[in-house]
């Protein structure tokens, strides 16, 4: 099984990860993890944090000639803000934002300052995800399996994507601020993202994440933490501000009839294999991979902290109060893109071992090349009766 742990706090010394799991032999290096890093960084509507931090990965175990030796892969990203905060006193916080974690922790942990909530609950700690994810990414990588996204709508501007191949959305996103492949959408998304924070406010939006060439087979509907689209959902929903995933046409499917809401199986004419022409399933039937695209989408939440001050009470005094304020984004949808791409890597990274098994990319290789594929070559049908429950 392929798991990860993540440690830190959003001001402390470093931020660290330990990924286990992984085969031997997957080439990996620090440049590899810092090009993701620095994904996470980019993004318009990002506040005054991205300016001071600038990640870079060490990878401190598990990894040695550039390749995974099959041992955990310990991770460190060191702090560079935490300077500032060493040693020195910091003003008691008593006034609990809404949205964030500062009241829930506090009633948790019994914490007698909101500090240690926001210190573990700040999306500070995606670093590591993402650090975690681009080694995920290299392994599906090696199997021709590609993972990209990009964001459709922020606040009330929504991008009308059509036909775009999603190869080429991947690439207009990584050119865009707001990461969202649609240029005159995304004028409309940096305009909206502008006079929020003229207003002192915050945006939400939605990302769609994609993931292709995965093959026929991942996840099972055995048991029901076994299902891919629940794992799926389980891992992006645990990302800070994500409040709502979908799978495919998910909503949209909620209004159809039956015959409207699924994918037709059709023959390729004068070939063995089984073709759809749609994808309202979204790359996943019956909690397992049909080897369509996988589609995911993402709602996430304006972030909880704005410069514009809320209704709050402070704990100390006993008194209604206003919020004050924490240096935070102003939309965080852009910079979200690669983080949500880490935790489907990691699931299917995960999905993929499991099916496949082995102790190395040697073992492994070939095993996936025998996978069965949606042909009638790999789909032997006795076709006589059968009786059950004799």
């Amino acid at each position: 099984m392929l798991r990860f742990l993540t440690a830190g706090e959003s001001h402390g010394p470093s931020l660290t990860a330990i990924l286990d799991g992984l085969p031997a032999g997957l080439p990996i290096t620090t440049e590899i993890i810092n090009r993701e890093l620095a994904r996470r960084q980019r993004g318009y509507g990002s506040g005054g944090r991205m300016k001071i931090e600038t990640d870079a990965a060490q990878i401190l175990g598990g990894v040695m000639g550039g390749q995974t030796t099959g041992a955990p892969i310990a991770l460190l990203v060191v702090n560079a803000d935490h300077a500032k905060w060493k040693g020195k006193a910091i003003a008691p916080m008593t006034a609990p934002r809404p949205g964030h974690a500062d009241l829930t922790g506090a009633v948790k942990f019994g914490y007698s300052d909101l500090r240690p909530a926001l210190e573990r609950a700040s999306a500070r700690e995606t670093t590591m995800r993402v650090a975690a994810g681009a080694v995920c990414k290299q392994l599906l990588a090696q199997f021709g399996i590609v993972i990209g996204g990009y964001v459709t709508a922020i606040g009330e501007v929504t991008a009308d994507l059509g036909a775009m191949p999603y190869a080429e959305r991947f690439s207009r996103a990584e050119e865009s601020d707001v990461r969202c492949p649609a240029e005159s959408s995304a004028a409309a998304m940096r305009a909206a993202i502008e006079k929020t924070i003229h207003a002192k406010n915050t945006l939400g939006g939605i990302l769609e994440i994609v993931a292709l060439n995965v093959p026929v087979g991942l996840g099972s509907f055995t048991q029901w933490d076994k299902r891919l689209e629940a794992k799926l959902a389980l891992a992006l929903m645990s990302v800070q501000a994500i409040k709502g995933v979908e799978v495919g046409d998910a909503f949209e499917n909620a209004k159809r009839l039956g015959t409207q809401a699924h994918d037709p199986i059709n023959l390729i004419p004068n070939s063995q294999s089984l073709i759809r022409n749609s994808n309202r399933a979204g790359g996943i039937e019956g909690g397992i991979s049909n080897g369509q695209p996988i589609v995911i989408r993402a709602a996430m939440k304006p972030i909880a902290t704005t410069l514009t001050p809320q209704q709050t009470v402070d704990l100390a005094s006993g008194e209604n109060s206003p919020t004050r304020y924490e240096r935070s984004d102003f939309c965080p949808v852009p910079r979200a893109v690669p983080i949500l791409e880490a935790m489907a890597a990691f699931v299917l990274a995960d999905a993929l071992l499991e099916k496949l098994g082995g102790d190395s990319l040697a073992e492994i290789r070939p095993r996936f090349e025998t996978l069965r594929r949606a042909a009638l070559t790999d789909l032997a049908m006795d076709n006589f009766p059968h009786v059950f429950w004799e």
